[in-house]
């Protein structure tokens, strides 16, 4: 039988890194997408160190030619995509009041966090229905409406809106058997975590590589943290 096969975007260091690790260890062909192409390359000969299936992809998620073409690329080689894990994020309005926060910055957050998921997803929805597969959007309970406070108003609202993104999309996807969830990885020690972040990329990799590795009787729709708890959105 072939390895099933799965695409991470974001997948150069991080919980992205992580997740592709995770995947491949459980035997999927994992593509380590991301923007900078040598990144990807360096990521993936890591894997390819520890006896992994990976792949790099060159893929800049604000871009829709970009995203058609690593669609075409993995059309080409394997027909279909068993799971898409949109991990490709940033923040860039750390510390900044939402009065304050330029409108570019929130903006730009958006590209990445909001317009990149829903691009990349369009794009490889062909495949992922040919699989029967999961797609996960790695969300934050920052983009929780019950708990949301002051400031973050970019990142916060680009997750809201990333949730919302989901829901539709496991509602319109679930007939053709593909399931679509948000996880939480946590608060994790990366390059946007910062170092006073309790978690590690190991723990917060879990609750995504569950989701993206769902069965058919799977959970769709929903928002799920660390432990692969439910979240309220």
């Amino acid at each position: 039988m072939e390895s099933p096969v799965a695409l991470v975007t974001g997948a150069n260091r991080g919980i992205g890194l992580e997740v592709a690790r995770q995947l491949a260890g459980r035997g999927y062909l994992v593509y380590l997408a991301g923007r900078d192409a040598a990144a990807a390359r360096e990521a993936a000969e890591r894997l390819h160190a520890e006896g992994l299936a990976a792949e790099p992809l060159a893929l800049d998620v604000t871009r829709p030619e970009s995203a058609r073409a690593a669609r075409r690329a993995v059309e080409a080689a394997h027909g279909r995509l068993n799971a898409l894990v949109n991990n490709a994020g940033v923040l860039l309005d750390e510390g900044v009041a939402g009065l304050e926060v330029p409108v570019e910055t929130v903006h730009a957050t958006y590209e990445v966090n909001v317009y990149g998921a829903l691009r990349v997803t369009q794009a490889f929805a062909p495949l992922l229905i040919r699989a029967r597969g999961n797609v996960v959007n790695v969300s934050s309970i920052m983009g929780q409406l019950a708990s949301a406070g002051p400031g973050y108003l970019a990142y916060r609202s680009s997750k809201a809106a990333l949730n919302m993104i989901t829901r539709v999309l496991a509602a319109e996807l679930a007939p053709r058997g593909v399931r679509v969830n948000a996880a939480h990885p946590g608060w994790i020690r990366t390059r946007m975590g910062g170092p006073a972040a309790p978690g590690t990329p190991e723990e917060g990799a879990k609750p995504i590589v569950w989701l993206a590795t769902l069965g058919p009787d799977g959970p769709s729709g929903g928002f799920f943290g660390p432990g692969n708890q439910p979240l309220d959105w």
